[in-house]
């Protein structure tokens, strides 16, 4: 049985997808209609399909721990943790991404990259937590 905070992150979750649709639009539409703005900069390229793709993986990641939290036997407090750190690490890491495309001639990620290290981090303490959780529970 999926429980109401499972249900609560999840729903949160899902009202994301429009977005990441609309990114997918986005990027279709600029590659079809090939704008000189977006073409002609291989960086800008790059970091916003690598965003459109971690968006995607990262929310489906998301999502199935969820179904996973209530799975272990961890505290309330540290469930929590790995509830919403998940959810805001599959977050930061494409809002990163996107945030350092910056300005159409920059042929550099701008300071936004640094959002990508701060998911990453928060991503990887709580899947570690919910891994360890999940093997303590299974002992």
């Amino acid at each position: 049985m999926i429980s109401n905070a499972s249900k609560i992150i999840c729903g949160i979750s899902l009202i994301a997808v429009p977005v990441i649709e609309y990114g997918g639009v986005y990027l279709l539409r600029v590659l079809l209609l090939r704008e000189d703005r977006f073409r002609d900069n291989p960086a800008r390229q790059t970091l916003s399909r690598a965003a459109h793709a971690h968006a995607g993986v990262l929310l489906l990641l998301s999502l199935i721990c969820q179904i996973l939290v209530d799975s272990t036997n961890l505290p309330q407090a540290l469930s929590w943790f790995v509830r919403i750190g998940v959810l805001i690490g599959s977050v930061l890491v494409p809002l990163g991404l996107l945030l350092s495309t910056g300005s159409p001639p920059s042929e550099q990620p701008e300071g936004a990259l640094q959002l990508v290290f701060s998911g990453d981090f928060i991503l990887a303490i709580s899947l570690l937590t919910l891994g360890g959780g999940l093997l303590f529970a299974a002992i």
